[in-house]
């Protein structure tokens, strides 16, 4: 009993040891391969975004392809007046300040709220509508990465905001 309880233990020792080796392997990792779409074989996406006059949209994310076709369907399902309760999407370039955007955009009412001096910032947007109206704008998903949309119209940016992400 004392020889195949040694055998056993030994043969345990000697397993646990072979198993437990330092070393690590050498064998090269697999290749992660990029898979290359091409933009023109994109089916285009279309995204209706709802907004209310609790000033709410219904969509806060997006996600296209880049170089994708995408087409933002805008409708206020509100009743309330452009004046009072005016609503639009503004899609703006990566790494622009949403925040003071939203500031410079309180005095450009006569450009749907698009101020002049950062229209540069600005990859798309609709017309500002109001209860019951609907704006859709066109448009070709910029680089990968990930920009922020808002309604631009004063007071709105706070609550009416997404992110678009390009992948």
């Amino acid at each position: 009993m004392k020889k195949v309880f040694l055998v056993l233990a030994s043969s345990a020792l000697l397993f646990v040891a072979c198993n437990n080796s330092s070393e690590t392997s050498t064998a090269p990792a697999p290749e992660e391969t990029a898979e290359v779409v091409d933009p023109a074989t994109l089916a285009p996406l279309e995204v209706t975004i709802n907004a209310d006059d609790n000033m709410k949209y219904d969509v806060t994310e997006i996600t296209a392809k880049e170089g994708q076709k995408v087409k933002v369907i805008l409708h206020h399902v509100g009743k309330l007046p452009i004046a009072s309760m005016g609503h639009n999407f503004v899609l703006l370039t990566e790494g622009s300040d949403l925040a003071q955007f939203a500031i410079e955009a309180i005095n450009a009412k006569d450009n749907d709220y698009i101020p002049a001096s950062l229209v540069d910032e600005v990859i798309a947007h609709t017309k500002t509508i109001g209860g019951g109206e609907t704006a859709e704008v066109e448009f070709t998903a910029p680089a990968k990465g990930t920009y922020e949309f808002l309604c631009s119209f004063p007071g709105h940016s706070a609550m009416m905001k997404g992110t678009f992400i390009v992948e």
